[in-house]
């Protein structure tokens, strides 16, 4: 197997792409070959030592998988040599075969006797899930609320504008150009921000202010959008990819009579894995429906993860990027 491996906690450039034994699964273990892996901001993070899970060096990052069951492990039922499988790896995925618990797998269904693709399947646990989990789970969001998605163009912000729009909000989409903003329209958007230009809190007032704010970004964003909330309205703080964890006066919260909701989706999931597997149904049975687009805006082999990284760090990939081993 051939697997692209963090050596030093230098970022992108010190990926490496190493020659390794094939993997054996242990008890309660499936070996997957890899078709495809997300691209996801906790590899670069964790390229760079600033993620809190840290595995021992060497390791490969890749955080979701999807691919084909070449062998299971004893104790494991529900699984077969040849299956369609997604799964969440957390690092270990930027290889040719990985092997995995069991249970963090599931099986790609079928509807109508046709099933996710797998490129598309690599590029749709992590968003979807986190975008899902944030909007039905931690903010309730309902038919005819406003919904604001900053960072609307990335992966988990594409996302979060899809599976609004098929829950029947109005969705808000900010983002840093016109290119990402007519992305986000063909993904069910109603209105658009162009933050780089636009002042986003006299854009969100002319609005009429929002229901929820489905924040990935943080920085100089999150205070703009928190004081755009309506009466009751939530604040969902999803991660910071501008960099900057920004501070928030809390005397904003009592005025408006709003909250600020957490969403750690990958430490939920994991304590949740019933609940975790309900919502991947869910959103199956949404992307099945036509509901939900998945897009794959870039692919790299292994021996490019270096430059799938670096264009995740400098903001050039809309939607998802994925590895193809």
């Amino acid at each position: 197997m051939r697997a692209a491996r963090i050596t030093a906690l230098e970022g992108p450039s010190a990926i490496e792409v190493h020659e390794l034994p094939d993997p054996e699964p242990r008890k309660g273990q499936l070996v997957v070959e890899v078709k495809s892996a997300g691209v996801n901001f906790p590899d670069l993070l964790m390229s760079r030592g600033l993620y809190q899970i840290r595995p021992p060096l060497p390791f490969p990052p890749g955080g979701e998988i999807a691919g084909v069951v070449r062998a299971v492990g004893d104790g494991v039922s529900g699984f077969a040599v040849g299956d369609h499988v997604l799964a969440l790896t957390f690092f270990g995925g930027f290889a040719t075969h990985v092997a995995i618990p069991a249970a963090q797998a599931t099986k790609i269904p079928s509807f109508d006797g046709a099933a996710m693709d797998l490129e598309l399947a690599g590029a749709f646990a992590f968003t979807y899930a986190t975008s899902y989990h944030a909007l039905v789970d931690r903010a309730q969001l309902k038919p005819g609320e406003r919904l604001l998605v900053l960072g609307a163009a990335g992966g988990v912000g594409l996302a979060a504008v899809e599976i609004g729009a098929a829950l029947g909000a109005e969705v808000i989409a900010a983002a840093s150009s016109p290119e990402k903003l007519a992305l986000c329209a063909a993904h069910g958007a109603t209105h658009g921000i162009d933050y780089a230009k636009d002042d986003l809190k006299g854009a969100l007032k002319s609005l009429g202010g929002v229901d929820v704010v489905y924040d990935p970004v943080g920085g100089d964003y999150s205070e703009p959008a928190l004081r755009a909330l309506r009466p009751g309205g939530r604040l969902l703080v999803v991660g910071f990819a501008a960099g900057a964890i920004p501070s928030i006066p809390l005397n904003l919260v009592l005025l408006k009579q709003c909250q600020i909701v957490g969403v750690a989706w990958g430490s939920w999931a994991v304590a949740n894995p019933e609940a975790h597997r309900a919502n991947l149904d869910a959103l199956f049975a949404l992307h099945a429906g036509g509901k939900l687009h998945p897009h794959v805006s870039q692919r790299f082999s292994l021996d490019h993860v270096p430059d799938a990284l670096r264009a995740l760090d400098e903001r050039r990939v809309m939607g998802k990027a994925v590895v193809i081993p």
